[in-house]
């Protein structure tokens, strides 16, 4: 039998993507079981093909418009519309996800992106969205802050002011960003931090209708650099070579376990390009064959745009015109049924 679009269940409601609310599970829970028995869907571990979903910082800091890092993209309200259409998506093609994959960025107050680390000659910290290079380092413009130095590792003041010059040069050597102070966001036990609710809803309702567990990854914790991609940090050595952090092997084994997958996430043009980069490196060295199992939904992603300040809409299709030369799939949400039609397992 070949598995076709479901309908939607009466809970969705696509105007609620931008709400802020509580879902109610044991409703949720029960529901779904209903929907599985009418709908003859089978529980995931009977899945022969297994279709993975890796969703990428879906928290309510990047998705909804009164948060802080909202990622509007071009249209100004790219994040909402993204998770309506990726709701969508996951209750039409529910029977076929086999599991989710979810990333949380999550930080705590005194990181190397946020304003409290730092300050200029009178004291003062540095405004979100202020970009800070090595020059403005070593000419004094900005300096770590020396009152963090016990709380972060216990380091020195001196030893944090050489960390800091090596990590603004680490990554000038790179051809990833310069280092941005972003505001304090994705605050752990925050509400920021939480999964933004229609997602939490639909990936909830998969795992009562499939008895598939998700699994989630916390990522962006360390103190002492950014971490933009799922898989690994920006700098991952001191500057006498000791490790900082690795790259999360555990979840790229996990990952490419998939017969194939589905990656959506915010931002395109930041957490989701990175992750990808790490995970086409990992691809090369293990089997690029392994491309042709990504399958990017790029209508339920958006890049940062900030109306006159930043644009990296034409950076983030640029990154993505290279995965599709490396053998990823650029496809839409509504793509499935007429772009991959093996991907209707049969039973």
């Amino acid at each position: 039998m070949t598995i076709t679009e479901l309908p939607l269940p009466p809970h969705y409601d696509p105007d609620t993507a931008a709400d802020l609310r509580r879902i109610p599970y044991q409703q949720r829970a029960e529901e779904a079981a209903a929907w599985a028995k009418s709908h003859d869907i089978p529980p995931a571990d009977r899945d022969r093909f297994r279709v993975g979903v890796l969703l990428i910082d879906l928290q309510n800091t990047f998705c909804l418009p009164e948060f802080e890092l909202f990622v509007a993209g071009r249209t100004g309200h790219g994040a909402v519309e993204d998770c309506a259409r990726l709701c969508r998506f996951i209750y039409r093609y529910l029977p076929l996800i086999h599991a989710f994959t979810l990333t949380m960025d999550t930080h705590m107050a005194t990181q190397i992106f946020h304003p409290c680390f730092w300050m200029d000659e009178t004291g003062q910290p540095p405004l979100p969205l202020t970009v800070i290079r090595l020059k403005d380092i070593e000419q004094g413009k900005w300096q770590p802050n020396p009152f963090l130095a016990r709380e972060l590792k216990n380091v020195s003041p001196a030893e944090l002011a050489r960390y800091v010059r090596h990590y603004a040069r680490q990554l000038g050597e790179t051809d990833k960003y310069d280092l941005m102070i972003w505001p304090y966001h994705a605050m752990l036990g925050g509400i920021g931090h939480a999964l933004v609710p229609a997602v939490e809803e639909a990936v909830f309702f998969h795992a009562m209708a499939r008895h598939s567990q998700p699994y989630f990854r916390r990522k962006g914790d360390n103190p002492l650099t950014e971490h933009y991609s799922a898989l690994s940090p920006e700098v991952t050595a001191r500057p006498d070579g000791t490790r900082l952090a690795e790259m999360d092997h555990d979840l790229v084994d996990h990952l490419l376990s998939f017969d194939r997958l589905i990656v959506a996430g915010q931002a395109k043009s930041h957490c989701v390009i990175w992750t990808l980069e790490d995970l086409a490196a990992e691809i090369e060295q293990r089997n690029p064959a392994l491309f042709g199992r990504i399958y990017l939904l790029e209508d339920c992603m958006s890049p940062v745009v900030i109306p006159d300040v930043v644009d990296f809409t034409d950076e983030a299709d640029e990154a993505f015109t290279r995965f599709a030369k490396r053998g990823m799939h650029r496809v839409a949400s509504t793509d499935l049924p007429a772009c991959w039609p093996d991907f209707m397992p049969k039973s």
